[in-house]
């Protein structure tokens, strides 16, 4: 515990005293918008060549920087958003947060976040920024402790499952959504009620002197948490709202359709947040993120094409997902980029770009503001997944390692593959055979990473 403890305090220590990696001066470090939505494919996205209209989140790829190498922390919610706040592996968490937890689960009650596990609210809150969480948490429920008040954000606004029912900002008929520790009745749909919230907040940033996070986490276009009075249990059913299901009446699918007006709420959501952030001035200073949580679920209308592999598999499709930076007069407008990326390396940079330097033994991630600002080239990257067994969603373990092209990877049912990505992005041949050496070297890093991945007492590093 006190190994923990130290280093966490050793980490806010370095954050208070702002080491800068270079010379960024108070009025200069940027507000931070990072916009993340749910269960949102790299297909459902129209600047990502996706049918359903999506002209804001497409207006910040004409405003700023498109990836298209962009990887998730993992392919499922939990362990995603564990890596993107931390900037650390999932793998290396507390509680083995590798799968999704479960709200009515009494098995998940005491697992989540942990105190010792440092997020990127909390070090930016420390050098003088306002922090917000507004939407979906989903790294604990069951103890206070576990709530993001505790983790560095002043506020929160927004639900800590999976998902909610859209009209009742419930889970299936259970209070969860919250006004910092509380739960509060809300009247409205969850997308607009998070986008409201949002708007507030930032109005309210205006007259303020210090910069500010937004963590701006819709549960959108996830699937609803309905109720079934008839059977007594929550039931997942899709909610759009009718006067969007009209704008996607071309889309023939049923699910596809009901999808594609959750993902317009969502776009219009995001396009009145862009606004607030012009009708404040607050647009020239600050950084828009926006990326997704992993791949989609075809089941629910979600679409990870032409990628092989969905949500759940650490296929590229479930772990490829669309990723676009704005930051006016800062990242050039209308360029794009594949270098290789991923969720873990926001925390570093943030860092960077707010000038202060936590030590570099917390993250799996790395500073790439060079490449968001200057076009630099990272080089060859090693990036490592692991999927948990979850027995009532029927899911058992997955693996995968990158490394510079060549990728790794064993499934749930213990077959195991290697793609070359340049030459086979969609990930049809295996090789496994024909390089017989590369699979072994990658199968043994596997083994190796996940080893030394494994968490110490109280995931102390």
């Amino acid at each position: 515990m006190l190994r923990s403890m130290n280093w966490k305090v050793c980490l806010l220590a370095v954050a208070v005293c702002g080491i800068l990696y270079r010379s960024v001066g108070a009025d200069d470090r940027p507000n931070i918008v990072l916009i993340f939505t749910d269960d949102q494919g790299i297909h459902d996205v129209g600047c990502y060549g996706s049918e359903i209209p999506t002209p804001h989140i497409d207006s910040l790829a004409q405003d700023g920087l498109k990836c298209t190498n962009w990887y998730s922390a993992s392919s499922i919610c939990t362990p995603s958003r564990y890596g993107l706040l931390t900037g650390r592996n999932p793998s290396r968490s507390q509680d083995q947060l590798l799968g999704a937890l479960m709200f009515l689960g009494e098995e998940d009650a005491s697992r989540g976040i942990h105190a010792e596990e440092t997020t990127i609210a909390e070090v930016l809150a420390e050098a003088g920024y306002t922090t917000a969480l507004l939407g979906k948490w989903h790294l604990g429920h069951g103890a206070t402790s576990f709530l993001p008040t505790q983790h560095g954000f002043d506020l929160f606004q927004g639900h800590t499952a999976g998902c909610v029912d859209y009209f009742t900002m419930t889970y299936g008929i259970m209070p969860d959504w919250y006004h910092g520790e509380k739960h509060v009745s809300v009247n409205g749909y969850a997308t607009d009620v998070i986008t409201q919230d949002a708007v507030d907040f930032l109005r309210q940033q205006k007259t303020q002197e210090n910069p500010f996070f937004l963590y701006l986490s819709y549960n959108a276009p996830h699937f609803g948490k309905g109720w079934s009075p008839a059977e007594e249990k929550t039931v997942n059913i899709m909610q759009p709202q009718a006067s969007e299901l009209k704008r996607v009446s071309f889309i023939e699918d049923k699910i596809r359709r009901e999808f594609a007006a959750m993902t317009i709420s969502l776009d219009d959501g995001i396009g009145r947040v862009l606004q607030a952030l012009k009708q404040n001035r607050l647009e020239e200073e600050t950084l828009v993120v926006f990326l997704t949580d992993h791949g989609g679920d075809p089941v629910y209308g979600g679409s990870n094409v032409p990628y092989r592999g969905d949500k759940a598999t650490l296929f590229e499709g479930g772990l490829r997902v669309p990723a676009i930076f704005r930051w006016p007069g800062k990242i050039p407008a209308g360029k794009t980029t594949d270098e290789v990326m991923w969720s873990l390396d926001l925390f570093p940079t943030f860092c960077e770009l707010a000038g202060v330097s936590p030590s570099v033994k917390s993250f799996d991630g790395r500073d790439v503001a060079g490449v968001l600002l200057e076009g630099e080239a990272l080089g060859e990257r090693e990036l490592f997944w692991e999927l948990g067994a979850h027995k009532r969603l029927d899911r058992t373990p997955w693996t995968a390692v990158r490394k510079g092209n060549w990728k790794y990877l064993q499934d749930a049912a213990g077959e195991e593959y290697l793609f070359d990505l340049d030459a086979d992005p969609y990930e049809k041949q295996n090789l496994a055979d024909q390089k017989s050496g590369r699979f072994q070297t990658l199968r043994a890093r596997r083994d190796a990473l996940i080893r030394e991945y494994r968490p110490n007492p109280l995931g102390t590093p």
